[in-house]
């Protein structure tokens, strides 16, 4: 069978979560052809793998899409529903991945709250177009289930690719000179958003001793927040903010406690990465992350910003709490290998599929094939 994963405006999105999800599935399908499975991955939904060629094919009498078997889309855009419908016209599966919600826009850009109701009336459509909606996690299975989305939903890991931080170790101390760090550093990684927790971030760390970096970019144009402009500009005496790195792997390896105290996620992907590194993690105690993650074994998870410094204090003071933590938190982000990503999507596509060659249509029964 003949895959579409398709994530529009790709070439934009290589340094968000969005891009690394759909890098991690274009990477699992591959290992799972490797394994022997029947499926062939596309990214690009133009015949020759642009729009020139697609208006070639066109203008020869052909589709100026490719074929297809299985339509996969990653993003909500109009590109995604112009394929969404193309799928719908062909009788192909369409599998929509939500990667996008309501909730997890809040707080993220330059008047993201306000736009945030409409985009949940949109996304409502949009995914009710699917015969099979995926997403990170149950409490995003929940979430959609509240709007609601009028199709079949699917809970799976974005998994974890131990190839995008491999090395780490070796990069420590090369990144730690680049950015000035010494001793016991708390660090995060990913876009500098207050919906990652920016200002508890910096909260915290004006209450301590320690220092504080934070990898990843920080927008500056005219979608940044003012929270985001304040804190950046004039930062805590130990808090960092690097902009955006070359090498992930250097980040981990930099940094000594992972904290994330983010308001909302649909799965976490840096957790996973943090986890897959040994690095013990202190996070907010949200839903998603007790969903995958326990207190005290392979995290710890704290509410307020009492917590998550007393949470902080204990982890610099003790090594060994820090080294059981890492290798529970490893052990954690094993089970969230690629190959296993890779046989699930590849099992999704097949239920489809002979849904549809039994039935005459694609859809999902109502428990999502799970």
């Amino acid at each position: 069978m003949r895959v579409l994963n398709y994530l529009e405006l790709d070439s934009r999105l290589d340094r968000a979560g969005i891009g690394t999800a759909h890098d991690q599935q274009v990477k699992a399908l591959s290992r799972a052809a490797a394994a022997g499975a029947d499926v062939e991955v596309v990214t690009s939904p133009w015949r020759d793998g642009d729009p020139v060629g697609g208006l070639r094919g066109a203008l020869g009498g052909r589709d100026p899409l490719v074929d297809y078997d299985v339509a996969h889309c990653n993003l909500v855009g109009p590109a995604s529903v112009a394929l969404a419908r193309h799928a719908k016209y062909r009788d192909r599966p369409l599998v929509l991945h939500c990667h996008v919600t309501s909730e997890d826009f809040r707080e993220s850009f330059r008047g993201s709250n306000t736009v945030a109701p409409a985009l949940r009336r949109y996304l409502r459509w949009f995914y009710s177009q699917a015969d099979l909606v995926l997403c990170p996690s149950e409490y995003t299975e929940r979430r959609l289930a509240d709007y609601p989305v009028e199709a079949p939903v699917r809970a799976m890991s974005n998994g974890v690719d131990l190839g995008s931080i491999a090395g780490h170790e070796r990069l420590r101390e090369r990144y730690r000179e680049r950015y000035g760090i010494d001793g016991t550093a708390m660090f995060a990684v990913g876009s500098v958003f207050e919906r990652k927790g920016l200002t508890d971030f910096c909260e915290v760390a004006k209450r301590s001793d320690h220092e504080f970096v934070w990898f990843g970019t920080v927008d500056s144009g005219p979608q940044a927040s003012s929270t985001v402009r304040r804190w950046t500009r004039d930062p805590p005496e130990n808090v960092t903010f690097t902009g955006w790195v070359d090498e992930k792997a250097g980040a981990f390896g930099a940094g000594d406690v992972f904290f994330f105290p983010t308001k909302v996620e649909n799965q976490g992907l840096v957790v996973l990465e943090a986890m897959a590194c040994g690095k013990a993690c202190v996070l907010r105690d949200i839903p998603v992350f007790r969903e995958y993650f326990e207190d005290g074994h392979d995290c710890l998870l704290r509410s307020t910003r009492e917590g998550f410094a007393e949470a902080l204090d204990s982890l610099a003071a003790d090594e060994t709490l820090r080294e059981r933590l890492g290798a529970n938190a490893r052990e954690t982000a094993a089970t969230h290998s690629l190959d296993r990503v890779g046989e699930q999507l590849v099992g999704v596509y097949e239920d489809l599929l002979a849904r549809r060659d039994a039935t005459g249509s694609a859809g999902a029964d109502a428990s999502g094939n799970r």
